[in-house]
């Protein structure tokens, strides 16, 4: 990726991981905007999610373009949540100008269970984390992106990812 070209961090995983809560960290830690992929979906999209409607390929191709959209004219870097769940999903967002590179917060399926149970105010409910999963699929070693457990606080969290992403912890420029 050219030093003149924006780099773009979308923070992904399945509903329940902390995207929102890590993007913003990481947003304010590297001094870039954040664009919540959730605010973009078609009111459509969440209507079938509060229904219990797994989104198909087809509900998610007009959003994964919108959020791409958002990256390509935010004239520089940004911070992105985006459950981004498979390959070709991402392969839509890296079509933003810029570099694309992801961060993927691993949870283990029973604490996801565990703090969708406990959510509250969101359109995504519980019974969809099955589908999620099921849909999943991780990054694969040709992709430019870092796996991060989500262990500790959420500050720890996003210092270890900028850490996989080889920035210092404060978000500072690498050395």
């Amino acid at each position: 990726m050219s030093s003149s070209l924006p780099e773009h961090l979308v923070v992904m995983g399945v509903s329940g991981t902390g995207k929102s809560t890590t993007a913003l960290l990481l947003a304010e830690r590297l001094g870039r905007p954040l664009i919540e992929g959730d605010d973009l979906h078609p009111p459509a999209n969440v209507e079938a999610m509060r229904a219990g409607r797994a989104l198909t390929d087809d509900d998610r191709g007009p959003w994964l373009r919108s959020i791409r959209d958002a990256m390509s004219s935010a004239g520089g870097p940004t911070v992105v949540t985006c459950s981004s769940l498979r390959r070709s999903y991402r392969d839509i967002l890296r079509t933003a100008d810029g570099g694309v590179r992801f961060v993927h917060l691993v949870v283990p399926p029973d604490e996801l269970a565990r703090r969708l149970a406990e959510r509250t105010g969101h359109f995504m409910p519980a019974t969809l984390l099955a589908s999620q999963l099921a849909t999943l699929e991780p990054l694969a070693s040709d992709e430019d992106g870092v796996d991060v457990p989500v262990t500790g606080t959420p500050e720890s969290v996003a210092g270890d990812a900028l850490d996989r992403l080889g920035r210092p912890r404060d978000g500072g420029p690498a050395a």
